[in-house]
Order: structure tokens, then sequence, then C-alpha cells
């Protein structure tokens, strides 16, 4: 299985940290963010990263190179700008092949996800061993957290490990992922495209499977949950 960390976004809210700084090489503890998820992802058997860029694009390929210091190969998606999410999976689809794959936002820290796991997300087969019909299998298994104070309402709803759009039980995309190439088709590389549009249009449908993550996890999308990550650590950094 491949992997695609999405590492494009200009991290507006993080200024003026990010002006001279990309928002995936911003520190949590002595480490830059994306190379927590790389770690993460070695450790659980994943080799094969891809990054897409933007935004001091360069300075990513510079601080990472190919990926050997972290017993990984990395190749890299450039953007001339931020093509959004979705329009990042298709900006890399080349690279991603036709396999499902896991993807992850850089700008989350959750240090002890275990990536083995995701290999097993999407299955060709119910648990009886029978083929899915090509219109009832998932398309997209998403790994949601207990909303935290910034997202009091959550973004879908779990029942059954099946999301969907509306519901008692709401929680949190992580930002972490698993997808079909398949569910992309119809954004052409070079659009412009966001991922909720079509993860809400899929889960409309009863395509969207997924489960609750428990452990630790941050949306490191501000100054102040930077620091207040690398609050107990700074003596040492």
């Amino acid at each position: 299985m491949k992997a695609l960390i999405f590492a494009a976004g200009r991290g507006e809210r993080m200024r003026p940290l990010t002006d001279s700084c990309p928002k995936p090489l911003l520190k949590v503890r002595g480490r830059p963010l994306i190379v927590w998820h790389i770690l993460n992802l070695v450790r659980g058997g994943i080799t094969d990263i891809v990054i897409n860029h933007a935004h001091l694009g360069n300075m990513i390929e510079q601080a990472l190179g190919d990926g050997a210091a972290f017993g990984a190969h990395i190749a890299y998606s450039p953007e001339g700008t931020a093509l959004e999410t979705a329009g990042g999976v298709a900006q890399a689809r080349a690279l991603l092949g036709e396999e499902p794959f896991v993807a992850v936002a850089a700008d989350v820290f959750c240090p002890h996800f275990d990536f083995s796991q995701v290999a097993e997300a999407l299955k060709d087969n119910d648990m009886w061993g029978r083929p899915y019909a090509p219109d009832k299998r998932d398309v997209a298994w998403l790994y949601l957290v207990k909303n935290p104070p910034h997202n009091p309402n959550g973004d879908f709803a779990l029942d059954s490990f099946t999301i969907a759009n509306e519901g008692e039980r709401r929680y949190t995309f992580s930002g972490i992922g698993v997808y079909r190439p398949s569910m992309f088709d119809s954004v052409r590389a070079g659009d412009t495209a966001k991922l909720a549009p079509l993860l809400r249009e899929y889960a409309a449908r009863g395509q969207v499977g997924g489960e609750l993550y428990p452990g630790d996890w941050t949306d490191v999308g501000t100054a102040e949950r930077l620091d207040r990550l690398n609050a107990p650590y700074t003596s040492r950094n």
C-alpha cells in the first residue's frame, strides 16, 4: 500500500510562522510534524510515500530528500498553487497507482496511530468472503476522533462502522483515511477540488465506512495549539 501526505496548505492561521517555514516542517516536541507521520507509516510497514506540496515546497524536499534516512521511498507531487485535497489526489494519481491508498493530513499530530491496520480497511469481500457488488463496496474508510473544542458539532455521524452525513453520534474527521483511486475519477489533474463534498456524496450512497480512533490526536491548526503541544518540552528544544 502507498501513502499520500497532504502538505500543500499555506497555513494562513499559523502566520507568521508559516511565512518562512511550511507548516508540515513546524516542530512538535523537537520533530517536524511531517516526520512524525513518515516514521509512523514506516513503522506500520508503509514505505512508499507520496507528498504533495505548494507553499515553500522546495524546503520540504530539501528536508526529507528521497526518504532513505527514514527507511522510506518518497516521491513528490508539486503544485504551483495548492489544489486542495481532492485536487491534490488527482494531481498525484500517476504516483499513487490504482490500489487503495492511505492519506494523512500533514498538520495533525497523532504520534501513536498504528498504520499497520489500514491495509485491511477497504476489503473487496464481506465477512463471509463473498464479493461486494461494485456499487455497494466502500470507496473510503475514515478514522474519526472525539470532537475537539474547535469543532464541537463534528463532521460525520458513525453507526456500526458506517459513515453518514447526519445522525446523533457525530465525530470529527481525523484527517486520516483510506481511499480507492476511482473515487477521484471526476477530478482532473490540475483541478482545484475539496475532499469533503466527495465524501459527503459517497456517504449519502452508503459507501463510506469508518471507525473511531481513541488515541492522542491534535489538529495543529493554530500557533496556540502548537504552543500547547510544545509547552512541556520547551526547555528541551
